[in-house]
């Protein structure tokens, strides 16, 4: 219960920062966070994100397990809502690489609720893998179309 609190408290911290930068625009009215690659600097953000998340949520799952969180399984636990974490960042960022943190997220989803017994749940996330897939091919071309805009 605390745990799916937490996380929708910081998809809606994130949802409104993103919102904040979508509609941020410069002198001449133009978006200024717009769909992008990451380079290699934004690589080491992520996996940096990612990484300090999934080590902070595997040790307290870990902690809590016993008495608090009988059900979670911390690896697992810990891989799901960290790249969900990244994803939801890299999407306030307008990276096309937050897509492929969503697919992660799902992909490790569907069985981890199926194992909990959450079936509908494992849908749930089976849907939004493709709807993941979809996003990424979108961007993609978002970001090829922005690039040869400018060529």
């Amino acid at each position: 219960m605390f745990g799916e609190a937490s996380v929708n408290f910081y998809y809606t911290i994130m949802s409104i920062y993103g919102w904040i930068l979508w509609a941020r625009k410069d002198g001449q009215h133009r978006h200024i966070v717009t769909i992008s690659y990451s380079d290699n600097r934004w690589l080491t953000y992520q996996l940096s994100f990612f990484g300090a998340f999934y080590v902070v949520l595997y040790a307290l799952l870990s902690y809590l397990k016993k008495d608090f969180a009988p059900g979670a399984i911390p690896w697992a636990d810990a891989f799901a809502s960290a790249t969900a974490f990244t994803g939801m960042w890299l999407m306030a960022k307008k990276k096309v690489a937050s897509w492929y943190w969503w697919i992660a997220t799902n992909i490790a989803s569907i069985p981890l609720y199926f194992i909990k017994g959450y079936v509908f749940t494992s849908v749930y996330y089976f849907i939004l893998l493709i709807l993941a897939f979809s996003g990424l091919a979108e961007w993609k071309r978002k970001a090829k179309e922005k690039a040869m805009a400018i060529l």
